[in-house]
């Protein structure tokens, strides 16, 4: 356990590295980012049969996250993460994974209609410029991402 968290603090990716990566290697670069941030429990989940989540993990205030990744062996020249991906993390992020902070996170663009959706649905977006932001910074994602929900309040004592 020691190693793993020495492993993690301080951890930076560049863009081109991430760019690089296969996308399993993407995802669990996500999870090492959370792990990073304080995240004691990231877990990296994707592939066949995930229901719609990579990576997840409760934050230091409770929060759990639920995220999708897609990777784009382009970039930014890569096709958009569109509505369809985003309505299928939608569908499984909050009902069956449990989410309290829903997120898809890709090296690429990610289409207007989709942000549309995202918006509407509660669904927290990372681009390419917000990706760059918190793998090359210091700061935990859920400080650069906007309207991220309060942490569960504690159970009342009776």
């Amino acid at each position: 356990m020691r190693s793993a968290r020495l492993r993690v603090e301080g951890l930076t990716y560049s863009l081109g590295q991430l760019d690089a990566m296969h996308h399993s290697a993407f995802e669990a670069a996500v999870r090492d980012l959370l792990a990073r941030d304080g995240s004691r429990d990231a877990l990296r989940c994707g592939g066949r049969g995930d229901l719609g989540a990579d990576v997840k993990g409760h934050d230091p205030l409770g929060r759990y996250w639920v995220i999708q990744c897609k990777h784009r062996e382009k970039g930014l020249d890569g096709s958009a993460v569109g509505t369809p991906e985003l309505q299928t993390l939608n569908g499984t992020g909050r009902p069956v994974h449990g989410g309290d902070v829903v997120v898809m996170v890709t090296n690429g663009k990610i289409s207007q209609p989709a942000r549309a959706f995202a918006r509407q649905q509660r669904l927290h977006l990372v681009d390419r410029r917000v990706l760059e932001q918190w793998a090359r910074g210091r700061r935990p994602l859920w400080e650069i991402l906007p309207s991220i929900p309060q942490p569960p309040k504690p159970p009342r004592l009776r």
